[in-house]
């Protein structure tokens, strides 16, 4: 299928889906390696092919505050704009040339009617900002039959197909890698900057936003460095924003030792100065996973993994103040 976002630029083809800009040569691929360069046409060499179908708890997104309790329907493809040496899902986002088995918009929108407690669609595993003629395809008759999508994403892309996703998706999580440029052109192979930018874009435009900050030794786990993206978070996105704080475990090209659990407790405490809703996931974090009203600090919502008890929370609000906390229907 022919991408969008591109434009020829002499005998090449420059692709403008995200801030990498590629420009790429007849029968060379760009750097997601799944938009190639075919008789001047680029194509989305990823759509419908699907590597990963499951129906996970939102929780598992991770999004604690976007129908809590509620299940949605996931599907990943194939390839990323970024080459993260500690990717966790790097069996389908750094190998290319495979294919998965190919569905349709509406095999998907059939299949996600049939699940269980289900909401919408999370596009999700891999980066979906590489599939986005599939995803913006998919999301469109999602909406149609009243279910809501949901987009988990590096948040590495340009503008203009931003200002497309947003009227399309529901609710983000967004990764955010580290808090300095050296960090993230060493680490992802992009830069932090389009991030920052998307991240007030999204918030601006009032879709539910929470952030994933995965903590890895010798990348982003400088004391000074995480202060800085907290404060920044605060200023820029508002002290209710929803930060998760992971560990990482050696994966991938990553041989280092696992996050020490003192170490994400620190940064949780630090981080709790200054936003409300800040949350510990790859650990086992007594309540460090449970929500506390932003308002009162009465816990709202507990949490046993992926296991959500939700008695406190008086339809999303607060029980003793009345603070609406999440979104419930």
């Amino acid at each position: 299928m022919e991408a969008v976002h591109y434009h020829p630029e002499g005998e090449l083809i420059r692709c403008t889906l995200c801030p990498h800009q590629c420009l790429i040569r007849e029968g060379r691929d760009g750097i997601c390696r799944v938009r190639r360069n075919e008789g001047g046409i680029l194509m989305a060499g990823a759509y419908g092919s699907l590597s990963s179908i499951h129906l996970d708890p939102v929780e598992k997104k991770p999004l604690y505050h976007f129908y809590p309790g509620r299940n949605i329907f996931s599907i990943g493809s194939w390839g990323c704009n970024m080459h993260c040496a500690c990717c966790q899902n790097w069996q389908i986002s750094q190998v290319f040339g495979q294919e998965g088995r190919v569905y349709s918009p509406v095999d998907i929108v059939r299949m996600a009617r049939q699940q269980r407690n289900n909401i919408g669609v999370a596009y999700t595993y891999n980066e979906p900002v590489v599939w986005f003629e599939f995803m913006t395809d998919t999301a469109q008759l999602v909406h149609a039959e009243g279910m809501k999508n949901v987009m988990v994403s590096n948040g590495f892309l340009s503008e203009e197909p931003l200002s497309e996703l947003v009227n399309l998706v529901d609710a983000f999580n967004i990764d955010l890698k580290a808090f300095s440029e050296e960090a993230y052109k060493r680490h992802t192979g992009a830069s932090l900057q389009p991030v920052l930018d998307n991240l007030i874009r999204i918030r601006q435009t009032g879709r539910h936003l929470e952030i994933t900050s995965l903590v890895v030794p010798g990348v982003n786990d400088n004391e000074d460095e995480f202060r800085k993206m907290v404060s920044w978070i605060r200023t820029n996105l508002g002290k209710d924003t929803i930060l998760h704080l992971s560990r990482y475990h050696p994966m991938y090209r990553m041989k280092e030792a696992s996050t020490p659990a003192d170490l994400l407790r620190v940064f949780h405490a630090i981080a709790s100065e200054e936003l409300h809703y800040v949350y510990l996931g790859n650990l086992m974090a007594d309540d460090l996973q449970d929500t506390r009203c932003g308002n009162c600090g009465e816990k709202v919502i507990l949490r046993r993994g992926f296991d959500v008890d939700l008695e406190l929370s008086l339809h999303g609000t607060c029980r003793n103040c009345g603070n609406h906390v999440a979104t419930m229907e």
